[in-house]
């Protein structure tokens, strides 16, 4: 068994929560081992870096401190939501590369009796470790119900491939890792240019047309290839392109229904577990209809495109997540 040290960051239990569950089900399958950061901060996101450098790379470098920490065999730290892998590998990598910047941080992590050497670990985003640590191959030896039939958008975002400071990626701008992954599990992946265009982030509080016009543009693009259903590797992606589709087609007084899942939940539905294993019901657009095409069946759940348009000055907000059934989520995560 492969272990990793694991940096979750805050969405997994919260909006991403479907994004947890089906890792943890599918680490299962793949033999790898999976141990949280032990008293893990959140990253900041975006937006502290751009106020405070010093506080915001010291807040980010604080985990990679306490994950050397805990090396035992593998020095491999995986995140898994995208913003936390770009600040994690940011704040590694200048800290290398500006060795005066690197003591201003080590001095502010001294406060907390802490300390990074930079490239002590290796950070890894989740599909890189699937693709090239664990390989395809594997993968697709322990597919038990190919994808048949199913076309998918893969849609990366903008933050994993770039900058990628480890070639980790095979482009920056149409890398084809997400691609190779779906296809391994028997899925049909649809011409999709815009894999790594952005979803818009944080835009949806700061510029609601802006975001709008972002998420419309890539739910319009899988729409046009008869996708099924996108997938990603980013809980900001699929929060933006699921919980706000509904703003969007009342902004643009369109009807998209696209579900927007993590690339996660197809790997199980590969490997044959259940959809209630792995955190289908959580999205706001239902994956019912894509589902039914493999024969299964998912917890409806379509209240994103039922979502009504704010009074005038507030701003959008998304509906709350579906509730999943307590059962499931404990069966989903034992």
């Amino acid at each position: 068994m492969s272990d990793y040290i694991f940096y979750p960051g805050c969405a997994m239990e919260s909006s991403a929560r479907a994004y947890d569950i089906s890792l943890k089900a599918i680490s299962k399958t793949l033999g790898i081992g999976i141990k949280d950061v032990d008293d893990w901060n959140c990253c900041g996101a975006t937006e502290y870096l751009s106020i405070s450098a010093t506080p915001a790379y010291a807040l980010i470098a604080r985990n990679l401190a306490l994950a050397s920490r805990q090396v035992n065999g593998s020095n491999t730290v995986m995140a898994s939501c995208s913003a936390c892998y770009l600040n994690l590998t940011k704040a590694d990598h200048n800290m290398a590369v500006d060795p005066k910047f690197g003591i201003k941080i080590n001095q502010a992590l001294e406060a907390g009796g802490l300390s990074y050497q930079p490239g002590a670990l290796e950070i890894k985003h989740i599909l890189d470790i699937m693709v090239n640590d664990i390989g395809l191959e594997k993968i697709k030896s322990k597919v038990k119900r190919p994808l048949e039939g199913l076309r998918v958008a893969p849609y990366l975002g903008c933050m994993v491939p770039r900058p990628d400071y480890a070639s980790r990626f095979s482009d920056a701008e149409q890398p084809v890792e997400l691609d190779m992954l779906l296809e391994s599990l028997g899925a049909e992946v649809v011409d999709f240019p815009l894999r790594t265009a952005c979803c818009g982030g944080h835009m949806t509080q700061i510029s609601p047309d802006t975001a709008f016009d972002l998420i419309n543009r890539l739910v319009k693009a899988a729409d046009d290839q008869q996708a099924d259903l996108m997938v990603t590797a980013c809980p900001m992606c699929q929060m933006n392109l699921d919980a706000f589709q509904g703003e969007m087609n009342h902004h643009f007084k369109t009807n998209f229904k696209m579900p927007i899942l993590f690339f996660t939940q197809l790997v199980g539905l590969a490997f044959g577990y259940e959809a209630s294993e792995l955190g289908f019901g959580l999205e706001l657009v239902s994956a019912k209809s894509a589902l039914s095409k493999l024969g299964m069946k998912a917890p409806e759940s379509d209240s994103a495109a039922k979502v009504k348009k704010p009074p005038k000055g507030e701003l959008p907000m998304p509906a709350p997540l579906p509730k999943m059934p307590r059962s499931a989520e404990k069966e989903a995560t034992q």
